[in-house]
């Protein structure tokens, strides 16, 4: 299962949201589609292993994805773009998405899903995804660099000048003139550009499934980190919408199971269960979609940032979505184990993810502040300090 959002290709947000757009295509846990045709029995080590890893892989870019998003949200406040997590650019501010949004991400999921299973029967496959590896090479390579920033400000030698470099395109000239891009970065960004590089020509040229990984890992840590949820309520309808979306293409149709095995793109994470018998060279995988890291995710970031809003120095709601999703995750594997068919992860993920919280919430007398919590976007804040320096000046 996955979902899918509006994609642009300027910026490593771009790369973030660009995930969701695909994520329409894969299903949760195609690996039982595709084990039924490769003639493959897995050990129950084996079996252990890949659905360790995977549940182990999903946890790492929610955790850290929710921790950079109260980095990313403080900065928003404040009006800075210049946070400590990557480029310093306009682009790594977060996207809020408003209720709106949210109702109209399943109808849009569902629309570019069916668009690409049409692709996928009408056209020769090769061809297109062959446009689609060099399109997630581009954002696969920008959502990296932009993962790996942190660590690589805080190991960059000292010893080494880091330089600062500013790419500005302008459209017109004289008061008419227009900027098309202003990108700022420096030495450090530079290497960890180089090295993400390294990894997309891996992955380009041999598609293993690690170099899959390390794309997926960042385009989920990405899509956490920058796409917020305004308030709780946006997040019941679109994780609710979603639950609706993901159980329809699953059980109604053959439509998400067929396109997750058509599409070759690091939009989903992937374990080998003969990895024990064939090592790295492993073919038989397990896999999970981003979109059951991603939007799950994105809810229990916001739930982070309202810990963070009540300034109890508690992370109550956080803990208990993340183990809730735990929990969700593992009873879908348990469910799909069992009954040896694809599951919609969201099925399971969407009650446990809501359900713990609120619940907490009741128990603790909070219910009504969770729901009354708002995150309002950069150009709400905006106009809001827009309004307030008119009243001022009013005044």
């Amino acid at each position: 299962m996955s979902e899918a959002e509006q994609v642009s290709v300027s910026a490593p947000e771009a790369a973030a949201a660009a995930v969701l757009d695909a994520l329409n295509a894969t299903d949760s846990n195609g690996t039982e589609a595709l084990n039924a045709t490769a003639k493959f029995v897995a050990t129950p080590e084996g079996t252990a292993l890949a659905y360790g890893s995977l549940v182990f892989m999903a946890l790492l870019p929610i955790f850290f994805g929710a921790l950079r998003s109260v980095t990313c949200s403080k900065s928003k406040e404040l009006g800075e773009n210049d946070y400590d997590s990557g480029f310093r650019n306009a682009a790594d501010m977060p996207e809020t998405i408003t209720s709106r949004d949210a109702a109209r991400f399943p109808i849009i999921a569902s629309c570019t899903l069916f668009g690409l299973y049409l692709f996928f029967k009408v056209f020769s496959q090769e061809y297109i995804n062959l446009l689609l590896s060099v399109y997630f090479f581009v954002l696969g390579v920008l959502a990296l660099s932009h993962t790996m920033s942190p660590l690589m400000f805080r190991i960059f030698p000292a010893s080494i000048p880091n330089k600062q470099y500013q790419l500005l395109f302008t459209q017109g000239s004289g008061e008419s003139k227009e900027e098309i891009v202003n990108y700022e970065f420096d030495t450090k960004n530079l290497v960890c550009l180089l090295i993400s590089s390294v990894v997309g020509v891996w992955y380009l040229l041999k598609k293993h499934w690690i170099a899959n990984n390390l794309f997926g890992l960042a385009f989920a840590l990405n899509g956490v980190e920058l796409l917020h949820l305004n308030n709780v309520s946006t997040g019941c309808i679109l994780l609710g919408g979603l639950f609706v979306y993901d159980v329809f293409w699953v059980f109604g149709t053959n439509v998400m199971v067929t396109v997750a095995k058509s599409f070759e793109a690091p939009i989903k994470l992937v374990f080998p269960q003969d990895l024990l018998e064939k090592g790295l060279g492993a073919s038989n995988f397990a896999m999970l979609g981003l979109g059951d890291i991603v939007i799950p995710g994105i809810f229990i970031a916001l739930l982070l940032r309202f810990d963070v809003s009540l300034k109890k120095n508690s992370r109550t709601y956080f803990y208990s979505s993340f183990l809730a999703y735990i929990f969700g995750l593992g009873l879908t594997i348990f469910v799909m184990h069992t009954f040896k068919h694809a599951q919609p992860a969201l099925l399971y993920l969407v009650p446990a993810c809501v359900g713990f919280p609120v619940i907490v919430a009741l128990f603790k007398g909070e219910l009504t502040e969770m729901f009354r919590y708002e995150e309002s976007s950069p150009e709400d804040a905006a106009a809001k300090e827009d309004s307030s320096e008119s009243d001022k000046k009013d005044q």
